[in-house]
């Protein structure tokens, strides 16, 4: 059974940093191309940042040079680290995992940034 678990959501001001992680179950994630989503009140749910299996990354421009994508192969994690934090970036983050064209979702971690 594949679970994805994850954590480190929080407040934190503006210019802030936090670091998601995605703690996976069920399956090796290294083997997989992972994903964040993030999903804003009234918004849909909008891909992040993903990582591939050769480890190749993607993120999309609005998180570009201040989000960063990477695998702990030997915790089964992925982790997002977030820096530059503004309040646009507000949103509940969801880990995903791509396998046979089906995608797992965790329940999502709140990350408020706000003064």
């Amino acid at each position: 059974q594949v679970q994805l678990v994850e954590s480190g959501g929080g407040l934190v001001q503006p210019g802030g940093s936090l670091r998601l992680s995605c703690a996976a179950s069920g399956i090796d994630s290294s083997m997989y191309a992972m994903a964040w989503y993030r999903q804003a009140p009234g918004k849909e749910r909008e891909l992040v940042a993903a990582i591939y299996r050769g480890n190749n990354t993607n993120y999309r421009d609005f998180v570009r040079g201040r989000f960063t994508i990477t695998r702990d192969n030997a915790k089964n994690t992925v982790h997002l680290q977030m820096n530059s934090l503004n309040s646009e970036d507000t949103a509940v983050y969801y880990c995903s995992a791509a396998i046979s064209g089906y995608s797992y979702w965790g329940q999502g971690t709140q990350v408020t940034v706000s003064s």
